[in-house]
């Protein structure tokens, strides 16, 4: 990394709004109990990092796993809002829930993070609108419609294909979150279901964390002609970071992975339940990822990728950070954002442009849904 880059890129990145649209850092307050306003000596994220890679609005996804069933995957969505709640009494002055665009703008300027919650996964809401609307309720605002299975409404992407896309009630939910204010995200989705979403939704839509298919061929990467139809809508797809995502080399593992995720299937519930959950976290120690084939070259690769087919108003980040078993060596954590900025002003880009890609093209996106 050429060093006149670097000071130029930690210079933009400190001043930018610099959005994040998808980590899983929240499980690891509610597991593990640690304490994001430490610097922590694993995982990716915490609130001295996230200041230092100029990370300001990050998206901490309340992620459930697909097989907690109904009222129990609600009852665990409730205790990741409230995990994160205790995050927000303890540092008010570090981090504060952001519900609009405007809250973002506003937290941001007063120099601290402005933390957005995220749903990832449609089973959350138990096949109920007004659990959807309580969500928001609460502050959460985007929604990931599947996870690594196809719920009862929706088909994912790593799921079997069960509905052909989206259901009539699939249809609703999508309708249901464009009037309450609440952001679709279709990473996780099916090609049908993504289509499907873009027919029924009259507001942008995100794909929070997904990356090329052109570069690595999981069925999570978006197809050139998916980035083409994302543009029409209006809607920015977040480059997800994690080494499977970027490197065909690393494609394999994360297939595997998602292969053991769909066999889960635990007749349990409550502590129970919630026991099971941990032990495989802690299997899958994703707080001590190894780094993959990928370099943060290969991540400024897609996003310039991306750019050329979609448009500069259509990319942005979704780090995917706390999440993903492999990183990219110069993107080991979010402390390490310069990198990519850097890479980015190597490559060309203006400050005009990387404002865009870090932050500016996801506010309009919360703007245009949120109306505020």
């Amino acid at each position: 990394m050429v060093a006149q880059n670097l000071e130029e890129a930690r210079r933009i990145q400190a001043t930018i709004l610099g959005v994040d649209a998808h980590n899983d850092t929240a499980q690891r307050v509610l597991i593990e109990k640690v304490d994001i306003g430490q610097r922590l000596s694993d995982g990716m994220i915490d609130l001295p990092r996230l200041q230092e890679g100029g990370v300001h609005v990050p998206f901490f996804a309340l992620w459930v796993p697909s097989y907690y069933p109904e009222a129990e995957a609600v009852r665990r969505t409730l205790e990741l809002r409230d995990a994160m709640q205790g995050v927000f009494d303890k540092y008010p002055d570090r981090i504060e829930l952001a519900t609009s665009a405007q809250d973002i703008e506003r937290i941001v300027a007063q120099k601290k993070i402005a933390a957005v919650l995220t749903i990832e996964g449609g089973h959350q809401i138990a096949d109920d609108l007004a659990v959807l609307r309580m969500y928001r309720r609460t502050g959460i605002l985007s929604m990931t419609l599947t996870h690594f299975r196809s719920n009862n409404w929706a088909d994912s992407s790593t799921g079997k294909p069960e509905h052909n896309g989206l259901t009539e009630f699939g249809k609703q939910v999508v309708r249901e979150m464009n009037r309450i204010g609440m952001i679709v995200d279709i990473s996780h989705v099916s090609d049908k279901t993504f289509y499907d979403v873009l027919k029924v939704s009259t507001k942008p839509v995100i794909a929070s964390h997904s990356s090329c298919f052109a570069y690595s061929d999981v069925p999570r990467n978006m197809k050139d002609d998916m980035f083409r139809a994302l543009a029409k809508n209006g809607g920015v797809v977040g480059v997800n970071f994690g080494s499977s995502f970027l490197s065909q080399k690393d494609g394999d593992e994360l297939r595997k992975h998602v292969s053991q995720q769909s066999e889960m299937e635990p007749k349990l519930t409550g502590a129970d339940l919630d026991a099971f959950a941990a032990k495989e976290h802690a299997q899958y120690d994703e707080v001590h990822p190894k780094i993959g084939s990928a370099t943060v070259e290969d991540a400024a690769k897609c996003i310039d990728h991306i750019v050329k087919v979609a448009g500069i108003d259509h990319v942005g980040m979704g780090s995917d950070f706390d999440g993903i078993p492999s990183v990219p060596s110069g993107l080991e954590d979010v402390s390490k954002m310069p990198n990519l900025t850097a890479a980015l002003l190597k490559r060309g880009y203006s400050e005009k442009d990387l404002r865009k890609i870090m932050g500016e093209n996801f506010l309009r996106v919360i703007r245009e849904a949120t109306g505020h």
